[in-house]
């Protein structure tokens, strides 16, 4: 009896060292669809009560961007952010490595799409143009566009295109490029803003992200700080296992059924062909929690002087995504 309540007090005891729920940043482009799987099937849900943590839940945040989910993250109002690569590297350096991945978990395609027809590549860009981007220098659309500056004009002039710039909201950049009424004339856009841009008959695409890097880098990654991630090992290795079940959905399922899953969750209302024919140019290439050249992003920011330590891709991430039962 007394090696039962001892037991007991131990078992109570250990679990209040974990998170009852993990508050987790989103947004809402196709990127995040192995999340939306996840959030829609309860996955990590009902893992953790399968594992014996209870009913341990998942708390969505939205947020408009890297620097705010960043933000988010050190002031600890949300346990894991996720955002693209850019925003994570820099937080990766300014916290001197206390912040750290546990998984990957997007491998998008970006468009760098215009309405103006004397554009047919970056070099024909003008005081008159002004590109749309989430966020100004620090999000992967601002870094790719840097690093296809700095292909075609030379690393020194990376920044050549910075100045046309302007930081917009995706849907807000998608109204402003189609309406014909606006300064901006291009938009380096995720999915599914940048195929709905291309149904119009006057916007074009000027380079893609595959143009810039190749096909099948990771784009984005689920982050947190080094004290989180010491106090919830176990929790996360959950979370982790969930995330692969949910990859695991998105690469057997028809893009379909990732479209009309997508649709339900975002509550959007884009029509469901649209989100079918994204899905279905990338269907070759499937997810996975692990991470995939990271290095291609690093190395450059290292190069420029963004970051003061050029990490190894190991670096950048706890240990845990690394065992080969996650794929």
């Amino acid at each position: 009896m007394k090696k039962f309540l001892l037991l007991a007090v131990v078992l109570l005891f250990s679990s209040q060292l974990y998170a009852k729920s993990l508050r987790i940043a989103k947004q809402y482009d196709i990127g995040y669809l192995p999340l939306f799987v996840l959030d829609e099937h309860k996955i990590f849900e009902k893992n953790a009560k399968k594992a014996g943590f209870g009913d341990v839940k998942i708390e969505w945040y939205t947020f408009s961007g890297g620097a705010a989910t960043n933000d988010a993250l050190l002031s600890g109002n949300i346990d894991l952010n996720t955002n693209g690569i850019p925003p994570f590297l820099i937080l990766w350096d300014k916290s001197g490595g206390k912040v750290k991945a546990i998984a990957a978990y997007d491998r998008s395609q970006y468009l760098l799409n215009t309405s103006n027809e004397n554009v047919k590549s970056i070099r024909d860009f003008t005081d008159k143009d002004k590109i749309a981007l989430p966020a100004i220098k620090v999000s992967i659309h601002a870094l790719l566009l840097q690093i296809a500056a700095a292909k075609e004009y030379g690393k020194k002039n990376y920044d050549k295109l910075d100045y046309l710039t302007v930081g917009l909201k995706h849907p807000d950049a998608l109204i402003s490029l189609t309406s014909g009424r606006s300064e901006v004339t291009a938009h380096f856009a995720s999915e599914p803003f940048a195929t709905a841009e291309l149904e119009h008959k006057y916007i074009r695409t000027v380079l893609d992200s595959d143009d810039i890097l190749g096909k099948g880098f990771s784009t984005s990654v689920i982050s947190t700080t080094e004290k989180f991630y010491n106090e919830n090992k176990e929790l996360i290795a959950v979370f982790l296992s969930s995330l692969v079940e949910a990859n695991e959905w998105v690469n057997t399922h028809t893009p379909r059924e990732s479209a009309e899953l997508y649709l339900k969750v975002t509550k959007s209302n884009e029509p469901v062909q649209l989100i079918e024919k994204i899905l279905a140019k990338r269907a070759d290439i499937k997810q996975t929690v692990k991470p995939t050249d990271i290095s291609l992003f690093s190395d450059f920011l290292y190069e420029i002087g963004t970051i003061k330590k050029k990490p190894t891709q190991e670096e950048l991430f706890f240990d845990e995504v690394f065992k080969d039962k996650y794929k």
